[in-house]
């Protein structure tokens, strides 16, 4: 699992104990070259002090003496004269510092030549590296004790500082669709305050399409509910006709109401489609051969209806989009203006393309609509008076969600003589 607690405390412990490693590393190479030297200064100083005051000087010498285990010889010439520990007989070595190995052990020597005497001081390097192991114990466990305590500091301030953002997911995780308000960005960091922002816009817009969902799940469920007791009573004319004629004339109103229920049905599932079909990735519509589809799919429906439909203007215009939204928003516009169309009347379909635009027109010898209602008909189920058998009240509100997904334009006008103008436009690029 991806952590952000776990990234912060790895990188920043991990950097922390490098750096006490590098820092010990310095310490070490640092303090064991001028402990080296204090050594040497030590040995240097120590046959000074034979040269000055002879050999007792050393034995009572309680500074030298912390500085670890010293030996000395003198040489006459060539023959020993003195040696302070009989027992170890270390080879005269060549005036100044250096390193001679006795018994399988290293010693180091410090020679000087005066008044005819040359004078050897040596201890055995075992003794200065333990000294200094010492030393290094008291410099480095200060050092690791620190560390350890950044440490420690380290996750408490990485915890408290990742608090507001794990309150954040505490508060998000017990939240159902009933509970869609803004989270409090009181306490949000800076830096995590614009993931709370984006957060809190699709909450918002989350509540808005769920509030429009129960609604639209409300007025549907009431427009059902006129249709199917229509048809209910209609089924009980149909079984008190008394005669053929009687029959038949209540069979036909009844296939007329399950024909304007199947109608409502079919308008409200391609509202419910349209959503999750913007969600799709666009592909190239060829919209030329799509309204050239739609219109030979309704030209039984124009029949029926004794209209003229027709396509007079059709141009090769292809734009970016879904073929189905924009087959049921062609498929809208031609319905209503043949639904709304008197018998011998006429329905024009016509498509262009102007400077990035593919403009569509639907127009039709019918009614029209007054200019104070054309903004309400794009409601959902808003119907004209007078015009409620007719129609669901969905089809121009399906197309102009349609083209609002499209980032579309619409507008209705009238049609001189009498009759609607539908212009659809649509962006090509």
């Amino acid at each position: 699992m991806n952590s952000i607690r776990r990234q912060l405390l790895i990188w920043q412990i991990t950097s922390l104990v490098l750096t006490g490693l590098l820092v010990s590393v310095l310490t070490y190479s640092i303090t064991w070259s001028g402990f080296n030297k204090v050594r040497d200064y030590t040995l240097e100083q120590v046959a000074h002090a034979i040269v000055r005051h002879g050999v007792e000087s050393t034995r009572e010498d309680d500074e030298i003496q912390d500085h670890g285990r010293f030996i000395s010889q003198i040489w006459e010439r060539s023959r020993l004269v003195y040696a302070s520990r009989p027992d170890i007989e270390l080879p005269r070595q060549p005036l100044g510092f250096a390193v001679v190995t006795w018994n399988g052990e290293e010693w180091r020597t410090y020679t000087l030549y005066n008044s005819g005497l040359t004078i050897q001081v040596a201890s055995p390097k075992a003794n200065r590296v333990l000294a200094y192991a010492r030393l290094a114990n008291w410099l480095l466990l200060p050092l690791a004790i620190l560390v350890a305590g950044l440490g420690i500091l380290i996750w408490m301030a990485v915890v408290r500082a990742l608090a507001p953002l794990e309150q954040v997911r505490r508060e998000i995780g017990v939240r159902d669709v009933a509970m869609l308000h803004p989270i409090n960005m009181a306490d949000v960091p800076e830096e995590i305050r614009p993931l709370g922002e984006a957060l809190n816009a699709l909450l918002l817009r989350l509540d808005k399409s769920l509030s429009q969902q129960r609604r639209f799940v409300a007025d549907a469920a009431h427009e059902l509910r006129t249709p199917l007791t229509a048809l209910k009573l209609q089924a009980q004319m149909v079984a008190r006709a008394e005669s053929p004629s009687e029959r038949q004339q209540a069979l036909l109103r009844l296939q007329e109401g399950i024909d304007r229920a199947a109608r409502l049905v079919s308008q409200l599932l391609a509202m419910a489609r349209l959503e999750p079909e913007a969600q799709a990735e666009r592909t190239l519509v060829d919209m030329d051969a799509l309204v050239k589809q739609v219109v030979a799919d309704f030209s039984t429906v124009a029949e029926a209806y004794q209209v003229d439909l027709g396509l007079t203007d059709s141009a090769p215009v292809t734009l970016r989009g879904h073929t189905e939204p924009l087959r049921i928003l062609i498929s809208n516009l031609i319905d209503n203006a043949v639904r709304y169309t008197p018998s011998g009347g006429r329905v024009d379909v016509a498509l262009r393309q102007e400077a990035g635009w593919a403009v569509l027109t639907v127009s039709d010898t019918g009614p029209g609509i007054p200019a104070a209602e054309r903004g309400n008909v794009f409601r959902r189920f808003y119907r004209l008076a007078g015009h409620e058998a007719l129609g669901s009240g969905l089809g121009l509100a399906i197309v102009r969600e349609i083209v609002l997904l499209c980032q579309g334009q619409i507008a209705l006008s009238d049609v001189p003589g009498g009759g609607l103008k539908v212009e659809v436009r649509l962006p090509t690029d």
